[in-house]
């Protein structure tokens, strides 16, 4: 096995390790800094847990298995994807004007006991007011943008890192 094919495993776990760090930091802020999240947050962290794995799973395939690291190369792609695109329509969902706001709606808790799962998606997905509640700003970018930002990231050079020819 050569370097550089360690290499991309390394930076395959390194990224796994990325990703459950920051649902970890999610986590962290929920308890210890009081932020509770709404639904879009909760699929966010999903879906970056998501990633985490499908970076684990980049990272199996045995030496010069092309097929295999492209298996992987996809599911980090699609992973990334749809967690850039519920963190998007977050921030869309934060920055409409107030009388924009969809009205607040039942928690996610509940929609999952009471409506099938198609439903809860699509309700979810819509958005609603308290996921357009800004309480945590990082260098003056809100929770879902640095989602977005680290799964677009992630996902791009996942993807091309994993993607590539040759037995790295």
């Amino acid at each position: 096995m050569n370097s550089l094919y360690r290499n991309r495993r390394v930076l395959d776990l390194l990224a796994a390790v990325c990703c459950f760090a920051l649902v970890g930091f999610a986590l962290y802020s929920q308890q210890f800094l009081g932020l509770t999240p709404c639904p879009l947050c909760i699929f966010q962290r999903v879906g970056l847990a998501g990633l985490g794995l499908a970076f684990v799973v980049s990272a199996l395939p045995a030496d010069r298995h092309l097929l295999a690291r492209r298996v992987g190369a996809v599911l980090v792609a699609v992973a990334a994807a749809i967690t850039a695109g519920i963190a998007a329509r977050h921030l869309y969902i934060q920055h409409l004007p107030p009388g924009l706001v969809p009205v607040c709606g039942a928690t996610l808790d509940y929609m999952l006991d009471v409506f099938p799962l198609t439903d809860v998606l699509r309700k979810v997905l819509t958005g609603s007011g308290e996921c357009a509640k800004v309480d945590w700003t990082f260098l003056g970018l809100a929770m879902p943008a640095w989602v977005l930002i680290w799964a677009a990231g992630l996902g791009l050079g996942g993807f091309l890192l994993n993607w590539r020819r040759g037995g790295r």
